[in-house]
């Protein structure tokens, strides 16, 4: 393969303290076929390479010339101070600028922090990179400001980092020449900002081929679906049924149902009854349920009857049962309480008339009450006065 027939690369820029790794990643699994090169740049020389044509896209610091290019911020780093690890700073969780003010505050030549006004003391010289600075604190010279992505890409074992709260702080963004926006940066962009590998916004459509394509261009172009095929479409629907103006007289062969009529029957038979309910029944509504008519249709040939309307079939409410169920009792419950009464006469008190009263307690089982009227010649003075003894039983009738 000569070098004419390479496919195109993507070459993606970036700056410190950014990993593009992931997005690295993705690209690869998306567009294996389009090898992305990675170009590591200074954050200072950042957009010259992009404005000479070195890459195509980088992840570079804001802020960043938007009348050449196009910006898209990606996130906001947070501000640390680093300092050796036996510095009083390192015993606390956060400081502010103010807690500065007696230390020596480095500032590289390639620092990306928009600063208004340095804090603490200055510097006698500054340092050439973040790298050198780094180094200074280290040697317990001072300390440094710097986001928090570069204080970990220099992380040493003798030095720490704390969170500065009211320091300014850098972005991140994704640029590229404004007139330079390709499929391929469209693509990088996607996958940036998380779109899904169909989605085809901001690319620009490109013409179909393939044998799906001309079969969709040939049916485009066919007379069923041509630019007179709706009109073709709508000339064969049926004609809508003209509605019957009102006054107007009814077909003959048409039925007719009246409120409070039923369905009529076939010839010298008496007509069905209407089982429709009369909770239905409404003021100028005919049987069937529609104002003022139900038609019936037009009678069949051979000169059969028309089929009567659908009429929704109701349930017959049975009759009231009686207020209370009674039992009759057998000939074995009513030698029994034949027996209950001869034992009772001869047991004490003396023997007595007994009524028998019964009820159902439940489905097998009788209650049954022996009212005592009071025997003469009884030797016990509650049957002389009158007053009758009452006796309960529950008798297992069997039924």
């Amino acid at each position: 393969m000569t070098g004419s027939e390479a496919p195109p690369s993507f070459r993606l820029a970036y700056v410190p303290g950014v990993t593009p790794g992931k997005w690295v990643r993705i690209w690869q699994e998306r567009l294996p076929g389009t090898p992305l090169d990675l170009v590591a740049v200074p954050a200072a020389e950042a957009q010259r390479l992009l404005r000479e044509g070195g890459a195509d896209a980088g992840v570079v610091r804001l802020p960043v010339d938007r009348t050449v290019f196009s910006a898209i911020p990606l996130y906001t780093e947070t501000t640390v101070v680093v300092v050796p690890k036996d510095h009083a700073i390192a015993a606390v969780d956060e400081v502010s600028l103010e807690d500065l003010a007696d230390d020596v505050v480095f500032q590289p030549l390639d620092d990306t922090l928009p600063w208004q006004g340095l804090p603490g003391r200055p510097a006698i010289e500054r340092p050439a990179t973040t790298a050198d600075a780094i180094e200074l604190v280290a040697a317990g010279v001072g300390v440094l400001v710097v986001p928090q992505s570069l204080a970990r890409l220099h992380h040493r074992r003798d030095l720490t980092y704390r969170p500065v709260t009211d320091a300014p702080r850098s972005g991140v963004a994704l640029s590229w020449p404004e007139d330079r926006t390709t499929d391929l940066v469209e693509d990088f962009i996607g996958i940036v900002r998380g779109r899904t590998v169909n989605s085809t916004r901001g690319r620009r459509p490109s013409p179909p081929s393939g044998r799906r394509a001309r079969q969709r261009a040939r049916r485009r172009t066919s007379p069923r679906t041509g630019p007179g095929a709706p009109a073709a479409r709508r000339a064969r629907r049926p004609a809508a049924r003209p509605r019957r103006a009102e006054g107007a007289v009814r077909p003959p062969g048409v039925a007719v149902l009246l409120p409070g009529a039923g369905v009529p029957g076939p010839a010298g038979r008496a007509a069905v009854p209407d089982l429709r309910s009369p909770r239905g029944a409404h003021p100028g509504m005919g049987n069937a349920g529609v104002p003022g008519e139900a038609l019936l249709g037009h009678p069949r040939p051979g000169g059969r009857r028309p089929e009567p309307p659908y009429q929704r079939y109701q349930r017959p409410r049975p009759p009231p049962g009686p207020a209370g169920r009674m039992t009759k009792p057998s000939s074995h419950t009513t030698r029994t309480i034949a027996a209950i009464h001869q034992s009772a006469s001869r047991a004490n008190p003396a023997p007595k008339r007994s009524a028998a009263s019964m009820r159902t307690r439940s489905k097998g089982t009788m209650f049954i009450n022996l009212r005592s009227h009071g025997c003469p010649g009884s030797a016990h003075s509650h049957l002389r006065s009158g007053r009758p003894a009452q006796s309960s039983f529950l008798v297992r009738t069997g039924v």
